[in-house]
């Protein structure tokens, strides 16, 4: 077969798998749900052209191998359970500092010999990933610092959401600080803290911030905001053209809720489809084409794992979400603001626009980096967060990372 041959057989095959998709869409949700397919047939001709050596045996292989033998994700702490105000059942895991000043060389490359003060860093993660989208970044800090990782409302270990699932609440953002608070007087009762987020974490730290002042104030010593925005989520495009994304952002929210609606029968359309939701995830997650695929296949665990009657609750939230004033309460601390340049999901301008309102703020924007920064070049995330710790106080000054945590497919897992 000639290549023009293989690649159109390629695009047939990724169209017909989205044309699956858009039928399977179209029971579910009507005339939306036909809306959202056709969104489906035209990402087919973006992943096409890496499928055209690979077959589908072999990709589903590959994706079982992956899974068997991919270490990310698998480091655990002490878990916890915290009670949000409306019962929600929130999970974390906290990894306390060592007491022994006898730390690894990898460790004392990073943050020197002794165990740093007791601060406890809380890390936040992002919409349809869970707390171990924060892998590297644990690896890193593990046994150098307190720190607490928790999975938001309905994502993760933690429960569904009680306001949603017994009251039909819409999720808010404002809800999700309120969840923050609870894990914090759960998990890190006493003591500094700082707040680090990605995405709706970063949204989740703002709402925190604005409900609760007086924590801020007298608690929070550093704040990490990664890839996320202040507001105005509603005026992204996703890398779209601007006519189809005001199209779909018209109906969308009752696209999927209907999805959520008939959730078992879309979850057996993402099955179906599962090689085309791959190049569609890998395209809104990563930038650079040099990303281990053992990383890539995680962060499709992750956000395969994120039922369809979850994404439908959330999305809503972020349109309403405005957090700028509230930006002013981190005025007076150091504060981190991270974004990869090829973001489309939290575009990096968002992370600009909130630099500009804290102008004693570092703003990191990372080339060749996209909406799942922390994973794609962790090295760079962890070098930041930790010279950040250092400015609070968290950690002994003059240390370095120096490469930790790449993960270039030629790399070995750290």
């Amino acid at each position: 077969m000639s290549e023009s041959s293989a690649e159109a057989a390629a695009v047939a095959e990724a169209a017909a798998a989205a044309a699956a998709t858009a039928g399977t869409w179209r029971r579910a949700g009507g005339f939306a749900g036909t809306a959202v397919g056709v969104i489906a047939v035209g990402a087919a001709a973006g992943v096409a052209i890496e499928r055209l050596t690979v077959g589908r045996g072999m990709r589903r292989k590959a994706r079982l191998a992956l899974d068997s033998a991919g270490p990310y994700g698998s480091l655990r702490g002490t878990p916890g359970k915290a009670d949000a105000d409306d019962g929600t059942t929130l999970y974390y895991e906290v990894d306390d500092a060592e007491t022994d000043v006898t730390l690894s060389p990898r460790r004392r490359r990073l943050f020197g010999r002794k165990a740093p003060a007791p601060v406890t860093v809380v890390f936040s993660h992002g919409y349809c990933l869970n707390q171990d989208s924060w892998h590297f970044q644990r690896a890193a800090l593990r046994g150098v610092v307190r720190t607490v990782y928790w999975d938001q409302r309905s994502h993760g270990r933690s429960g569904r959401g009680v306001g949603q699932v017994r009251d039909d609440e819409p999720v808010t953002i404002d809800q999700l600080g309120r969840d923050l608070k609870a894990v914090i007087d759960a998990a890190a009762p006493e003591g500094p803290i700082v707040l680090a987020g990605h995405s709706m974490g970063g949204m989740t730290v703002m709402a925190l911030a604005d409900q609760f002042p007086d924590l801020v104030r007298d608690r929070v010593v550093a704040v990490a905001l990664v890839g996320t925005s202040s507001g105005g989520m509603g005026e992204v495009n996703f890398g779209l053209p601007v006519a189809g994304v005001n199209a779909v952002r018209r109906v969308l929210p009752g696209v999927l809720k209907a999805l959520g609606r008939r959730a078992e029968l879309v979850e057996r359309g993402r099955r179906a489809t599962a090689d085309l939701f791959a190049g569609i995830i890998k395209r809104y997650s990563f930038a650079s084409r040099d990303v281990d695929p053992a990383v890539e296949r995680f962060a499709e665990r992750m956000i395969e794992g994120t039922p369809i009657d979850v994404v439908a609750e959330f999305y809503p939230a972020f349109t309403d979400h405005d957090k700028t004033e509230a930006l002013a309460r981190f005025a007076d601390l150091p504060v981190l603001v991270l974004a990869g340049t090829g973001d489309l999901v939290t575009p990096s301008e968002h992370s600009e626009a909130i630099a500009d309102l804290l102008p004693d703020a570092e703003l990191v924007l990372v080339p060749d980096a996209g909406h799942l920064v922390m994973l794609e070049h962790p090295e760079v995330v962890t070098d930041r967060v930790a010279d950040l710790l250092m400015r609070a106080g968290a950690v002994p000054a003059g240390a370095t990372v120096g490469g930790y945590g790449s993960t270039s497919s030629t790399a070995q897992p750290g």
